[in-house]
């Protein structure tokens, strides 16, 4: 199996572990009703533009930030800071950088992630 395939599968793996987790009652989270961490999943196509800053990302890799991003920056922030995304081995400071990457001009500039500021 490929490294991209295993990426992949660890995100799928860590992805249902967190849907299978137990929860408290609570309200809806940065991405509305639906987890950070299962939104993650959608990052998939990132796996590589997420390790390393130089790696140009996919159309799909940009389809799925544009439409995180669109839902809000809040959301498009936790996602890349889920705990999915850093046990697919995703770092935050590259991953952050992916909405410019990808050129999208409605991208938050500025906005304040965590750490970290979207570029």
């Amino acid at each position: 199996m490929s490294m991209r395939g295993l990426l992949v599968l660890a995100v799928v793996v860590m992805a249902a572990a967190a849907l299978t987790a137990p929860r408290g009652a609570h309200g809806a989270g940065e991405c509305g009703s639906t987890p950070a961490d299962k939104m993650a999943l959608k990052l998939a196509p990132c796996a590589s533009a997420g390790q390393d800053p130089k790696s140009a990302p996919s159309s799909g890799c940009c389809a799925a930030v544009h439409s995180i991003g669109k839902q809000s920056p809040k959301c498009l922030c936790a996602v890349m800071l889920s705990s999915t995304a850093k046990s697919a081995g995703i770092k935050p400071e590259d991953a952050i950088t992916i909405p410019k990457r990808c050129n999208l001009v409605d991208r938050p500039v500025g906005y304040k992630c965590g750490a970290y500021t979207l570029p």
